[in-house]
């Protein structure tokens, strides 16, 4: 009777779905998963907390930091410990085998993706970094290190597995889609249909009079 009531169907929440994460190097964790209310809250929070950092964004070769991709993973780290240890047990009930919970998701994450990439390249990075010379740009020589590509190739696996997470507590959350989310279009004049880039271009010159190679005063574009 206990097993049922925390199982029970929260508002606007999915009652059952499948879990599925491939893991690099480890292999695929998989099962159903009967979230609870409290669970449902929990990948909310985990949810925005992947959205709001560098963990579910892809860098091109030339683009991005990796040490502020460490950095990000790092206190990614401790978050979601925080969100473990806030919700407590009602996130990690004994589940049959083929099911998994919150937690089950989470710690696995936390063990098996995150702390392996950290125990392996911060110390290597740190270590680079510390002979950078005085003065020198840092992202420059981050660049130049022989390791640079290598470490980049494990960040981008283990962002497949943290987008693959997201999409697992935004289903579970039954939340809006917060990571692939449209560029801004440019503003666009409702009257001429000109775009920001163009809006407030002077008028072609009125060829009559003396001063005919002179345009009217175009508009003060500050007040647009």
């Amino acid at each position: 009777m206990r097993h049922r009531q925390r199982r029970r169907r929260g508002p606007g929440g999915p009652s059952q779905i499948t879990a599925r994460l491939t893991i690099p190097f480890v292999g695929e964790i998989s099962g159903t998963w009967e979230p609870a209310d409290a669970e449902r809250s929990a990948a909310w929070e985990l949810y925005l907390q992947l959205v709001t950092r560098v963990s579910v964004e892809e860098l091109a070769a030339d683009e991005g930091f990796l040490r502020e991709a460490l950095s990000s993973f790092y206190t990614f780290f401790g978050t979601t410990r925080d969100i473990l240890h806030r919700h407590g047990p009602q996130i990690a009930p004994p589940v049959p085998p083929g099911h998994v919970s919150f937690a089950v998701l989470a710690v696995t994450v936390l063990n098996r993706v995150l702390r392996p990439l950290l125990a392996t390249w911060h110390p290597r990075l740190a270590a680079y970094e510390s002979q950078r010379p005085e003065g020198r740009d840092p992202v420059a020589w981050e660049r130049e290190w022989e390791h640079a590509d290598a470490l980049r190739g494990a960040i981008a696996e283990v962002r497949g597995v943290l987008r693959s997470l997201a999409r697992t507590l935004q289903e579970v959350a039954e939340v809006g889609d917060l990571i692939d989310l449209p560029a801004p279009r440019a503003p666009e004049d409702a009257a001429t249909g000109a775009t920001g880039a163009n809006r407030g271009t002077p008028p072609p010159a009125v060829q009559t009079g003396p001063d005919a190679s002179i345009a009217p005063d175009a508009p003060d574009a500050s007040g647009v």
